[in-house]
């Protein structure tokens, strides 16, 4: 949810397919466990996680005591920008880069862990990462990134930002061997897009078993 005012049509479609959707935007530990109860199979989250850019564990573990400590109901958007060779996760829409680098087992230390991925996979179920420099261009994928998520995730990983073809799902399929999950926003036709048919998507995931 992009914004205010964007609950009640958020509920709707929550109502037209009970737990099938996932439901990220203003999420807290205060109303996580409500978008549940309202249909939500999965809350994503980010903003919430990094007060004054600067990630806290102890809301991270309010966020999954709030859920009943089921981690299977909660995705953690690490959404990054480039800062040299390495990403860091970006909120305010991406504009504001916080402490926490995405990173597996490289010299950064945050809670005592030399890696993000590591210290975050036991409180969540999957992750999506939207690289932020490709993400509305469709000037195609951050090949690197996807290849290292591909190395670092062992939970179930959404990689979006430049899909703009069909052939970019086959990449980031090869890319990853499988491991990573391509989201396609602007470039599909129901959003206004020219680049990608609704429909040949939903073959091209039938073609591979989702």
């Amino acid at each position: 949810m992009l914004g205010p005012g964007n609950d009640e049509a958020a509920r709707s479609a929550l109502a037209e397919w009970d737990g099938g959707l996932q439901v990220g935007g203003g999420i807290t530990a205060e109303n996580a466990a409500q978008w549940i109860e309202w249909g939500a199979e999965k809350v994503i989250i980010t903003s919430y996680l990094f007060p004054d850019a600067k990630f806290s564990m102890d809301r991270l573990k309010a966020v999954v005591s709030a859920l009943d400590n089921d981690k299977k109901k909660l995705v953690i958007d690490l959404s990054c920008r480039r800062k040299g060779d390495s990403w860091f996760v970006a909120m305010n829409k991406w504009q504001t880069l916080t402490d926490m680098e995405v990173n597996y087992g490289r010299e950064y230390l945050i809670y005592g862990h030399s890696d993000s991925i590591k210290l975050l996979e036991p409180y969540c179920s999957e992750f999506l990462i939207h690289a932020a420099d490709n993400e509305g261009l469709q000037r195609g994928v951050d090949e690197r990134l996807v290849q290292k998520l591909a190395r670092w995730c062992s939970l179930p990983v959404t990689y979006a930002g430049g899909g703009r073809s069909l052939e970019d799902l086959d990449k980031v399929k090869e890319l990853s061997d499988g491991k990573v999950d391509l989201t396609i926003g602007s470039a599909l036709d129901i959003f206004g897009g020219t680049g990608v048919n609704f429909d040949e998507c939903v073959e091209w995931n039938k073609t591979f078993g989702h």
